[in-house]
């Protein structure tokens, strides 16, 4: 190979000497044109210079995104939900658990990008065929009639446990029945929360009138589901969302210590803030999809 190249530059060298050229330039000419020596020696041996090639590209891309949705936020919610429990400070709450988020981003990008460099230095065949059978389905986006009747009956369901618990009291422990809610949410409270199921149910029957998410629609139910969110954590934040006897009746007659109603509280801040995140980007998912359409 090297004897080949060496008679090819040659060769291209005289060529241009006898059309008149002085042989230092003709020379710096041929070469320059050659390029690259490690891009030349590179092809010459069949070598990639890429780190991913077109084969791999592909299901490299789409198996880092899925593990950079899934494996950070699993490590968030573990390690700050752990940590809470554990009766930490917020700060130190909030900085382990973006810590450990962004400590996971890194290896879950550095260890798939591994693997799929050494397939591609190795030539393995990882049996990724692609066939008709891959395009995804189309998916439905909630806009139908059976989704718009459950979402009302769940709303009014709201409602009539928010009446219920108000009006008759909603649970009852040793022979006492008592409401859920603090009874100072009423009747302002108890009003703006009244306004944002109504609302949402209003958000449901335009969304089944228009037949598809539109951008209008999920700027909308994000703005409904931070404002439960902050409803519900502003007033658990003041100690003004449960019912303090109901509480009370808990740790004496129920035998829950502080440690384990601190541990309940965590856990319903996290359940109100994963169902409005969910709930947000459920209907950004539903608008990016239906606008493709």
């Amino acid at each position: 190979m090297r004897a080949e190249l060496a008679a090819s530059i040659a060769d291209a060298v005289e060529a241009r000497t006898e059309q008149g050229e002085e042989p230092e330039a003709a020379e710096r000419e041929v070469l320059t044109g050659l390029g690259d020596p490690a891009v030349l020696a590179a092809g010459y041996a069949d070598r990639p210079l890429h780190l991913l090639g077109p084969r791999y590209y592909l299901t490299w891309r789409r198996l880092l995104i899925l593990l950079l949705r899934i494996v950070p936020a699993c490590a968030l919610l573990g390690v700050g939900l752990s940590r809470a429990l554990l009766g930490a400070d917020v700060g130190t709450v909030i900085g382990q658990a973006i810590g450990t988020a962004l400590t996971a981003a890194v290896q879950v990008a550095f260890w798939t990008t591994l693997v799929f460099v050494v397939l591609e230095r190795t030539g393995a065949d990882a049996g990724e065929k692609w066939s008709v059978e891959d395009l995804p389905e189309p998916k439905e986006t909630g806009t139908g009639r059976a989704d718009l009747t459950a979402s009302l009956v769940i709303l009014g369901l709201v409602l009539a446990a928010l009446a219920w618990d108000r009006m008759i009291e909603l649970v009852r422990l040793e022979g006492e029945w008592m409401p859920v809610l603090h009874p100072d949410l009423w009747p302002l409270w108890t009003a703006v929360h009244v306004v944002i199921v109504l609302a949402e149910a209003v958000q449901a029957i335009v969304l089944h009138a228009q037949g598809r998410w539109s951008t209008g629609l999920a700027v909308s139910n994000t703005l409904l589901s931070v404002a439960f969110a902050l409803w519900a954590l502003l007033l658990f934040a003041s100690g003004r969302l449960l019912n303090p006897e109901l509480l009370d009746l808990l740790r004496t007659a129920g035998g829950i210590d502080g440690q384990t109603m601190h541990s309940l509280g965590v856990i319903l801040v996290v359940s109100i803030l994963g169902i409005a995140a969910w709930d947000i980007i459920d209907g950004r998912l539903k608008a990016r999809r239906d606008s493709r359409r």
